[in-house]
């Protein structure tokens, strides 16, 4: 069966249908030239689009309610079970980077897909399993008077953990693997299918929220009310469905023939490599090898010149296969500017992080009452982040693009680097709205006597959390999309899985960070036995504390993207 590791030779024998037909770079499951008509294009996006829909239900089936597992059957106290949650999502939005090096490099996306989702449904079984085995705890324990229950055997513990980073490593194969093989259905030299390849990731995305939507709505509550081994059990179900749907679509699908070249990690490494060596080139000697080449002043020239001098060799000879050329130089350059706005990214990842675990233990507490016999699981509340989105996106096309476009002249109505900071701003002020609504949630706490009860619901309504999970939601659509498109677009061509695994790798090391923030905070503001500003009894917790914190960090973090942003340059001309 063919994959994205073919190579031009596989194909040389194959039987060519007509020329005018045939699709450059890519061939069928058998190994044959395409033809445009049989293969690719929206028939085989959308079996791809509805994989993730429901490998989207599957994860978020697992880690949206995670906190309210561990705090529940596992017996974790909330500062604990965030830093778990913080450590889970770190881990599987770091390890796509590891997934699409295995793909582009070793496996090719197709059979890297597939792994990853064995994988998955096996950890999801055995997730499963571990929610149902029976739990036996000590006489001591159940006697006991704790506000958290009793922990389960250590031996259970463990086995749950390892069933979920299972599922956590097959995030990271299939998650980077599945966008860019179904943008490779789509032929970019084609005008017809380049204006459906734009319209691929807009529904794409639209997809991946409805899919969270509904796995909040439906599954948070199958897990609060009626059983955590049915709420782990139905995800794993899904996506034995998704793998079977995409093994359906094998024989529409295109597959990308492997480029011949240098391994594309080892052309930008070498000129790192070469210019460290070089360290010691004057600029004259420089100047004199940039006038020999005939390379003229340009548009960010000046900036990293010291990777220029990986055009010398380490003996000041010009042998071809000792030095790295311009193109090799540029590459390494463009990874280079990455560098600033990844890092000042990280704080809007840290606050991104809160939505699935102090903001869902915030619900927990409130009244989340529908009509007189329904609760909104806590959750669940998740859901008006993706429903703001579902809701904005037509809106930002249709409606913000269109009016931004007359006033900017920009095609896309403001640049990719605009439209991640406007998002960031929006996070900022969401977290503002959350450390004043907390702030009134606990004085409630006190105006009605509830401070010492951590188990009384306290009568304020669950509706007041919701324009920080609408803000949330919008500030997504701006920053999130604007993150994918943007490392996808600037890092190198043949990097292409890495660069979206780059945007993803934001949200890991953002977790990690906001896992690590919150164990500092909670080791200083617990001293001495005073209740730290994550206390298991929430009414007596300053979790408004901790987002004026954040506010602040996300203030700092955004003079610094805008210092960044105004001095970057675009990789490519034609870059918006």
């Amino acid at each position: 069966m063919a994959v994205s590791g073919l190579t031009a030779a596989d194909t040389s024998e194959a039987a060519t249908p007509l020329l005018d037909d045939v699709v450059d770079g890519v061939v069928d499951y058998r190994n044959r030239p395409v033809v445009r008509s049989k293969s690719g294009g929206w028939r085989s996006a959308l079996f791809i689009i509805g994989v993730e829909i429901a490998e989207r239900c599957a994860y978020y089936g697992i880690s949206s309610n995670l906190i309210s597992y561990l705090t529940g059957p596992l017996g974790q106290s909330t500062a604990t079970a965030a830093e778990n949650v913080n450590a889970l999502v770190g881990t599987a939005s770091l390890l796509p980077l590891l997934g699409a090096f295995v793909a582009d490099s070793f496996l090719g996306r197709y059979r890297t897909i597939i792994i990853a989702s064995v994988l998955y449904v096996l950890g999801l079984g055995l997730l499963t399993l571990s929610a149902v085995l029976p739990s036996y705890t000590s006489s001591d324990c159940q006697g006991s008077t704790n506000l958290r229950p009793c922990s389960p055997p250590r031996l259970q513990v463990v086995f749950f953990f390892f069933s979920l980073y299972l599922v956590a490593i097959a995030q990271g194969g299939h998650k980077p693997c599945v966008q860019a093989f179904g943008a490779d259905q789509f032929d970019a030299q084609d005008p017809r299918e380049c204006k459906a390849k734009s319209s691929f990731f807009n529904w794409w995305y639209f997809g991946l929220c409805f899919g969270t939507c509904l796995t909040v709505l439906i599954l948070n509550y199958i897990q609060d009310n009626l059983n955590w081994g049915l709420g782990f059990g139905i995800p794993c179900i899904v996506m034995a469905f998704a793998l079977l749907i995409f093994l359906l679509g094998t024989t529409t699908y295109r597959f990308s023939i492997k480029s011949e070249e240098k391994n594309p990690f080892g052309r930008i490494g070498r000129v790192f490599i070469k210019a460290g060596r070089n360290w010691r080139t004057t600029p004259s000697a420089m100047a004199t090898e940039e006038e020999s080449r005939g390379i003229l002043p340009h548009k960010g020239s000046d900036q990293f010149k010291f990777l220029n001098k990986a055009l010398l060799a380490p003996d000041g000879s010009k042998e071809d296969e000792k030095v790295s050329s311009m193109s090799d130089v540029e590459e390494a350059k463009a990874v280079l500017r990455l560098i600033p706005i990844w890092i000042t990214c990280l704080v809007y990842a840290i606050v991104f992080s809160q939505s699935s675990t102090l903001f869902t233990k915030q619900g927990l507490t409130m009244d989340r009452s529908i009509g007189s016999s329904f609760n909104l699981p806590p959750a669940s509340l998740q859901s008006f982040i993706s429903l703001s989105i579902i809701i904005f996106i037509p809106i930002y096309d249709r409606i913000f693009v269109p009016i931004a476009r007359t006033i900017t002249r920009e095609p896309s109505g403001i640049t990719m680097l605009q439209r991640i900071g406007t998002g960031i701003f929006l996070s900022l002020i969401s977290m503002v709205i959350a450390a004043l609504i907390e702030r009134k949630r606990l004085k409630t706490a006190i105006e009605y006597g509830l401070v010492d009860k951590p188990k009384s619901t306290v009568p304020m309504s669950f509706w007041w959390l919701v324009p920080q999970y609408v803000l949330f939601g919008i500030a997504d659509v701006f920053t999130m999309v604007g993150l994918q498109e943007f490392f996808y677009d600037q890092v190198p061509s043949e990097l292409k899985s890495v660069g979206l695994s780059l945007y993803l790798s934001i949200f890991g090391v953002g977790s990690f960070l906001s896992s690590f923030l919150i164990s500092v905070v909670e080791n200083i503001t617990g001293v001495d036995g005073q209740d730290s500003w994550f206390s298991d009894n929430l009414n007596r917790a300053h979790l408004d504390y901790f987002y004026w914190v954040l506010a602040g960090l996300s203030a700092v973090a955004m003079a610094a993207y805008v210092f960044f942003a105004k001095s970057y340059i675009y990789n490519r001309s034609n870059t918006v």
